[in-house]
């Protein structure tokens, strides 16, 4: 009998161990901080002999039928890699390493409790508890696996003991808090690495590629003469904050910093973190340009998911095509550099689905936070809490980078570890004054402001209008770009596809006006003549203006600011600290002609945010007190999490339904990231007000061509390509699609 991995195309097993070995080499080299962090054991060696044993249960005579096409197998639905594990029981290595091998290899495919609950169902019956299981691993081929083992990768075993795996997963599913914490983190890289080995190994991926200082040469060929921060930057290893203003080259800092760690420190993954989709979208497409579509990545969590449960429940049979498809999907996952929220890191400290794969990437890391001001007192709380765990406990360095942050942000930056602060020079910041803060009476919708904006349109400027609620913005919208040559609107409530093609249109430099939110405050490369901005928190502002004269070409120019909020802009921000932003304002236009001075930011925004608040003190302090208790126990997936998660802290997708038709089309065809890019992405507290409303919300789903259901939320509200989703205009209930 042959020992066969894969029945299409037909694959024999020893084929697949080498496929797997390939990428086991590649991380060896990419990911060298696992071995530093787990250095009790030869990592390297452990995880060699992981990806060897990981698959040996596949010789089991029924499974062959299975593979083979025999209709009269009697497989049975049961799980190859319990097989896999008395062969490890026959290793001549410590009985801590078998274990730790054991757990890995039982979970390389399904969870610790998924495989207790399958053991149970099939090999429960018999009060022995292992005689079934006995009789089953009587039929693999063990004689064959033997040779094997020992002509192709040079491994000898002795006194294999076919005993039931039931006692073992049962007592690490009921000791796991008893796990210590080197333990943890062993068994997370061991795990993790394994599974990537076989995921990539199953889809052929015969090489990763990885970053080096030599290929960022780029930055210094751009930028001959360094700021003297980029120069410091370029210069520092480890952990770092970097304060300078908005248009002096943070981005090349953060580049500079990177190669030199590469250059000292090693390999490791990059995480380019910033907070918004469009400031994503566009550093993925600018690191793109100079790097190339190897180098660098966004991660596409629905992909990554969907990618890796399906090689989970078919990694057997999956088809030729298949595998291609999956190979260059994969390739998109698993570059150097990935572009990210934060949120897509975070949730691997709640132990969703692939977080053992999230935190072997994140071994090693360089993480670079770009305006790490701009999150919520409990975001803030999780990301702090995210960068001490990387710091402990996976060796990551991380480089920190703002225009605004507030004192007491970097205290609590600075309670994690030991940052170098890097700031601009005083003279340089004299060299960036370039605002003329103006404060205009009144909320931009009131007409005299709408018309003195299509003034300032008609006098042939390129105006900037920031709007904080995305119903605020589309309305201004549709007032002002009937006056504007090129208008563009940009805000959170467009659906992936039409945002996208909003962010090519500012690629240039025809677009005479633009509207938005929030999105266009962080990593936008755009510069405008004059913003008119509702009033929002001083450090959001800055932000704002720093769109404006970015390159100090045009003098100074105005910046317009309304003293009055919409009733909505109190759900957005702080009314308190909206309100003290507006007075210092106030007082800045009275003085020195309305000049900002960009050396006195820092003392305005500390101005602004003498300390927390009480309110979003407590938050903080409730948050990264839960979060400091999470355990994160290997190999056990936390499902009931997944979707409050998302909730929490990603916001939810949902579909609008004039798309339902092509998303549909989309998930037949298993293009997981077309379908995606159709939904759009709002807000936890909308969300709830949706599911009041009659006809307004509900749960669907789709199949691929392989039968998988793909579960999303319907929303039966008006979707425009021009302006977004339309939350006050309801689609005509359609009842068919229920």
């Amino acid at each position: 009998m042959e020992l066969l991995a894969k029945s299409n195309p037909r694959t024999y097993l020893n084929e697949h161990i080498n496929d797997c070995l390939v990428i086991f080499r590649y991380l060896q080299h990419n990911f060298p901080a696992a071995a530093k962090i787990v250095s009790d054991i030869n990592f390297w060696e452990v995880l060699r002999l992981a990806v060897i044993f990981h698959d040996l249960g596949k010789g089991h005579v029924e499974f062959y039928k299975l593979l083979n096409g025999e209709k009269d197998h009697q497989w049975d639905g049961q799980r190859h890699e319990l097989f896999s594990l008395p062969f490890v029981d026959g290793l001549q290595v410590d009985e801590e390493i078998k274990k730790f091998l054991k757990l890995a290899i039982a979970a390389h495919h399904k969870d610790i409790n998924t495989l207790n609950d399958h053991i149970s169902a099939k090999y429960g019956s018999n009060p022995l508890g292992s005689r079934e299981f006995e009789d089953e691993f009587g039929k693999v081929n063990v004689p064959k696996i033997l040779s094997v083992l020992a002509t192709e990768y040079q491994v000898e075993l002795s006194n294999i003991k076919p005993l039931s795996p039931k006692n073992f997963l049962y007592g690490y599913k009921y000791n796991k808090k008893e796990l210590k914490d080197n333990e943890r983190i062993k068994l997370l890289l061991l795990n993790g690495a394994l599974k990537h080995c076989d995921h990539l190994g199953s889809a052929k991926v015969d090489s990763l590629s990885h970053l080096t200082g030599g290929e960022l040469a780029f930055v210094e060929n751009k930028v001959p003469v360094l700021y003297d921060h980029q120069y410091e930057s370029s210069r520092s290893v480890g952990n770092t904050i970097l304060i300078s203003p908005t248009g002096s080259g943070k981005t090349e800092s953060a580049l500079l910093w990177l190669k030199k760690q590469l250059e000292t420190t090693g390999q490791g993954r990059t995480f380019y973190v910033l907070p918004y989709t469009a400031s994503i979208n566009a550093m993925f497409e600018r690191l793109k340009a100079e790097l190339g579509e190897e180098k660098v990545g966004m991660l596409h969590g629905k992909l990554q998911e969907y990618l890796y449960s399906y090689l989970e429940d078919n990694s057997e049979t999956v088809s030729k095509t298949d595998i291609r498809e999956i190979r260059d999907r994969f390739k998109s996952i698993h570059t150097p550099l990935k572009v990210v929220t934060p949120f897509q890191l975070l949730k691997h400290l709640y132990s969703l689905k692939g977080f053992e794969q999230g935190m072997f990437e994140m071994a090693g890391a360089h993480l670079i936070f770009d305006e790490i001001h701009a999150y919520s007192p409990d975001t803030f709380a999780h990301i702090k809490f995210l960068i001490k765990y990387v710091i402990e406990k996976l060796q990551a360095k991380v480089f920190i980078m703002s225009a605004t942050l507030p004192s007491f942000l970097q205290k609590e930056l600075e309670s994690i570890t030991q940052f170098r602060i890097i700031k601009a020079a005083p003279s340089l910041y004299k060299t960036f004054n370039r605002h003329r803060v103006v404060i205009r009476q009144g909320n931009l919708r009131d007409i005299e402001n709408i018309d003195f904006i299509k003034q300032r349109l008609e006098a042939g400027k390129k105006v900037l209008v920031v709007c904080n609620t995305v119903k605020n913005a589309q309305q201004v919208f549709k007032e002002l770009s009937p006056l504007a040559e090129n208008a563009v609107l940009l805000h959170s409530a467009f659906n992936g596809e039409d945002r996208s093609k909003q962010e090519q249109l500012l690629s240039g430099d025809r677009v005479n006006l633009l509207v938005g939110t929030q999105a266009i405050e962080v990593s936008l490369d755009i510069d405008y003549d004059e913003i008119f901005t509702e009033p929002a928190p001083i450090d959001a502002l800055i932000q704002r203006f720093g769109r404006v004269n970015r390159k100090r070409e045009k003098g100074i120019c105005p910046v317009y600011v309304f003293n009055t909020a919409q009733s909505a802009d109190k759900y957005i921000y702080d009314e308190e600290i909206v309100s003290k932003t507006v007075g210092l304002l106030t007082e800045i236009s009275l003085q020195n002609d309305g000049i900002i001075e960009e050396e006195r930011l820092q003392g305005y925004v500390d101005r602004v945010y003498t300390d927390w608040n009480e309110k979003s003190k407590a938050i903080f302090d409730g948050a990264f007190e839960n979060i400091s208790h999470i355990q994160i126990i290997p190999l056990l997936v936390n499902e009931k999490a997944e979707e409050e998660f998302y909730k929490k802290f990603d916001g939810i997708k949902v579909l609008p339904i004039a798309l339902k038709e092509r998303y549909d089309r989309y998930i037949l065809q298993e293009d997981i990231i077309g379908a995606e890019r159709l939904k759009v992405q709002i807000r936890k507290r909308k969300f709830a007000q949706l599911i009041k409303e009659p006809h307004s919300l509900f749960s669907s789903s789709s199949a691929t061509s392989k039968g998988k259901s793909i579960p999303c939320f319907i929303i039966n509200k008006v979707y425009s390509p021009d302006l977004g989703l339309l939350f006050d205009e309801q689609e005509e209930w359609q009842t068919e699609i229920l």
